[in-house]
């Protein structure tokens, strides 16, 4: 049981992580693939730390994290069960417990398409090793967003699934066995349930779609949680409309800035600690 869950491994997460561990909690920080800031060519406005490029700063908050001891996890977050007064995370088909959790998955940088939001749950699905088991024997696609998608393309075809695999190009680590084409996903179709998906010019009929981004929209992982023009909505002491779950850093809106992202990681952090101290 970790006091705090961390989805994101950005600035925001990891000085919270940092704050955290400082105040004798165990926080638990999960990452998905690479941070924006990791490709800036070059950063000038944080302080005290010009000239350097994305990486360097980006090695430099590991670092740091690191040499206290915080745990740092790959895993992209699939969704978050409130439960019992705590939290269930499902974190690439590990189930893991919180006290608490703290959203910092950066900005959406991507639209959901047209019937995705309205299948979630109806064959719409963000995580293979979740929902998979599903549709054993059935027709699934999908949709390779993420480093890790192959992987779980491979673990849906060896459940059994007749497997469909849509991207912009086939990933060197994609099976033989899968069937590839190459595109992306135009809208989700469906009655009751997922029917097909628009691609490549046509129609692909399947049972269930997996749409396997780096990170999954906020409130597709956690229903209920309230938004405002597109960002998560937070008090100042960056708390969230559900109890126990507090968000950072550029997704809860402008500026998108890393010494805003850190100091909402700070700011989330010590509201934590004085949850956690409450209870």
């Amino acid at each position: 049981m970790y006091d705090c869950i961390i989805a994101g491994g950005g600035p925001a997460g990891l000085s919270a992580a940092v704050t955290l561990n400082r105040r004798g909690k165990t926080p638990l920080v999960l990452t998905a693939g690479e941070t924006l800031l990791r490709r800036a060519e070059q950063v000038d406005n944080y302080l005290g730390m010009p000239g350097v490029t994305g990486a360097e700063m980006m090695d430099a908050f590991v670092r740091h994290a690191e040499s206290l001891g915080v745990e740092i996890r790959a895993g992209r977050v699939g969704n978050i069960l409130p439960f019992d007064g705590h939290f269930m995370v499902n974190a690439d088909g590990d189930i893991l417990e919180a006290k608490t959790v703290l959203l910092a998955t950066g900005a959406a940088r991507s639209t959901p398409v047209p019937g995705e939001a309205e299948f979630l749950g109806r064959g719409v699905s963000y995580c293979a090793t979740c929902d998979g088991m599903l549709y054993r024997g059935r027709k699934v696609v999908v949709w390779g967003l993420s480093v890790d998608a192959p992987h779980e393309a491979a673990f849906l075809a060896k459940i059994g699934c007749q497997v469909t695999y849509i991207a912009a190009k086939r990933p060197e680590e994609l099976a033989d066995g899968i069937r590839f084409i190459p595109g992306r996903i135009a809208a989700v179709r469906g009655e009751a349930a997922v029917t097909g998906v628009e691609a490549a010019g046509g129609v692909v009929e399947t049972d269930a779609v997996f749409v396997l981004r780096q990170s999954a929209p906020p409130d597709a992982i956690l229903p209920g949680l309230a938004f405002e023009n597109g960002a998560v909505t937070v008090d100042r002491a960056c708390r969230t409309n559900i109890e126990g779950v507090y968000a950072a850093g550029d997704l809860t809106g402008t500026p998108l800035q890393v010494s805003k992202a850190v100091g909402e990681g700070l700011t989330a952090a010590l509201s934590i600690v004085e949850y956690l101290d409450k209870k």
